[in-house]
This record gives C-alpha cells, structure tokens and sequence, in this order.
C-alpha cells in the first residue's frame, strides 16, 4: 500500500509471526512485506523489497539476532524494534541491542506469548511507528559523539546561595543514548536529576547500572523514599510512575503504581507535573527526543510555575516528537540542540 510502513517480522516462532501480522494488519498505515524465520530468509526479502521496520527475534537458528542487527546497521541501516524473551532475562543483551542501534526493545513473555502479544498490541503499534520515523543517522552520530564534561560554574555568588534546582528530565524513542550524552556531561556537583525513560520493568535497572558505569555522577533505578541529592541522578523504575515530593527542606521521589497516564508508566507528565507542584521555580524541565506527546502539558505546567524548561530540537532528535508537542504547547522556554543542553541546563541552576 503506498505510503504505508513497510515492516518485516523475523522470528522462528509460527505463533509470534502469524500473532504479530494478525495485529498489525489491523491497521491500514501498516503494510506487513514479509515474515522470516531466521536472518539468511530475512536477507532475501529485504533483497526484493527494503522495510521500513523490522521486528527481531534474538534467539533464531543459523545466526542470532544481534548478530543479524549489528550487520544491518553496518550496511544498510534499516530501524529495527527488538522483541525477545532473552532481554528480559540477560541485561547484557538488553544493552547491547541498544549500542548496536535498535530504536525499541519489547520483551516476550516465556508463557503465554500469543496472548502477551495481542495484550500489548497497542505497544507494539506504537514502537512501530515511532521506529518509522526514526532517524538512524541522528542516532549513530549521537553514539559516535565523544562524551564532553560540562563545567559547573553558577552565574553568581547570590546565584550559589539560593535554594537547590533539580533537573527534571522526560525521554522516549531515541532517549536512552539522548540519556546517555546528558548524563555523562554533567560534573560531580550538578543539581540532584530525575528522569522518566520510557522503558519496561526490568530494563531501567540495568539501564541505570549500565549510566552508572559510564558517568561520573552516581546513576539508580529510584526505589521510594529516595532523596534527592547532587551528583546523583535516579531513574523510574519500568512500569511505576515516579513522583517529585518534599518533606520540610529535603527533596525525594515517590514510586507508585497507578492506571497509564498519557499511554504510559511511568509517565513523563506524572514526573512533570509533580515538579511543578513541589519544586515550582526550583525545577529545570528538559523533555527530549520521543514518540507521541507524553510530557507536553506536565512541561507546560512546569513553566507556569515558574521554572525554566528546555526541549531538544528537532535536528537533533532521533523522533521529533515529544520535543516538537511541547514546542506546539507553548512549554519550551528554549530549544537546543542535544550537545548544547547539559550545559544551558547548568547555566540557570
């Protein structure tokens, strides 16, 4: 169907394949050119006609799935949205996926996988389309790009003595490297950060020790009660909403389950807004790269009370979305691109 997004399935399981076209098909922008049962099969119909989108399997014969991706992305980059039982269970496997360039990571249930799938279709649209628009040339120049340490200097004594900032940061596609960079700029006395990545639970955990390897500031799945302290950055557990709260003069975070708010948990406007209420002119908002426009209101609602936001622009967005929705809404006080943000961000704290 012109104009549609082309996707080929690559799993050895009949059920995940026939599941996987019963759901997609459902949906007249989706076009499904192939399904395969191992990468070699993969190879000859991308031959005969390139998808937008190919969905994964890790575990296959003749050649795994991360091997097949890291040859994709070698030579002809082609978004792929990951979806195995392995990346559940193997953290190094959930990253490297990640570092080898696929845009989403859905992880399959060892039991009950058809009905897991059907229960997650509206996920798997989601990924679908947000990997359609993804744009892998952004992404690979962002992992590519060297880590550059920001300098902490506030702009004045006065500036020093007022009552702490915390940064607030929101992501979705893209956002995990987007992530990444931020945080490995930041120096060991930036303000205390807190941050919603759209990711499942489990995933956050070992996205957040694989952060706390890589940077200089101290990188952890939030756990409730947790303060919020400088140098120190927490991330949402998957699938538990994450709020901003205070107690006298100490901030913390409460982590909570809750219904999906904007399509997901955690919700970046969950995060948002609960800064708005509790930090007001203490908070920075950062909302970047991303799929649909979770975060847009909460960011808004941060500005009106007075603190500074900023969005990421869309040159340097692997999904201008969540960026470009705030924009519309009137939230971002400032667009830059993504190697200009931890420091403008340090600038006003």
């Amino acid at each position: 169907m012109a104009g549609s997004i082309k996707v080929l399935i690559v799993d050895d399981s009949a059920l995940v394949r026939r599941t996987l076209s019963e759901i997609l098909a459902e949906h007249t922008d989706i076009d499904i050119v192939g399904t395969a049962t191992e990468p070699f099969a993969a190879v000859d119909i991308i031959r005969h006609c390139v998808p937008d989108v190919i969905i994964l399997d890790v575990e296959m014969p003749r050649m795994d799935g991360l091997t097949f991706l890291r040859k994709i992305m070698a030579q002809r980059p082609i978004p792929v949205v990951i979806c195995s039982t392995l990346v559940g269970d193997n953290n190094e496997t959930h990253m490297r996926a990640l570092e080898y360039g696929a845009v989403e990571i859905i992880q399959k249930p060892t039991l009950n996988t058809q009905q897991f799938l059907r229960d997650a279709k509206v996920r798997f649209i989601d990924a679908v389309r947000a990997a359609a628009k993804a744009d892998l040339r952004k992404l690979k120049r962002q992992a590519a790009a060297p880590a550059v340490k920001a300098t902490f200097k506030p702009r004045s004594a006065a500036m020093a003595k007022t009552t702490e900032k915390v940064i607030v940061v929101g992501a979705s596609t893209g956002g995990t490297e987007a992530i990444k960079r931020f945080l490995e700029a930041m120096p060991l006395d930036c303000p205390a950060i807190v941050i919603v990545q759209h990711m499942p639970e489990n995933f956050t955990r070992s996205f957040a020790q694989r952060m706390n390897q890589l940077c200089g500031i101290a990188v952890k799945e939030a756990a409730h009660g947790d303060s919020l302290l400088r140098g120190h950055a927490l991330i949402a557990p998957g699938n538990f909403h994450m709020t901003v709260a205070r107690s006298g003069a100490r901030y913390h975070v409460d982590v909570k389950q809750g219904p999906l708010v904007s399509r997901h948990r955690p919700s970046v406007d969950v995060l948002f807004r609960s800064a708005a209420q509790y930090l007001g002119a203490n908070g920075v908002g950062v909302i970047l790269t991303g799929m649909g426009n979770d975060g847009a209101a909460g960011l808004l609602a941060m500005r009106q009370a007075g603190a500074m936001t900023f969005g990421q622009d869309e040159a340097s967005s692997v999904v201008y979305g969540m960026p470009k929705a705030a924009n519309d809404l009137g939230a971002v006080a400032k667009e830059l691109p993504l190697a200009q943000l931890p420091q403008a961000v340090l600038n006003v704290c």
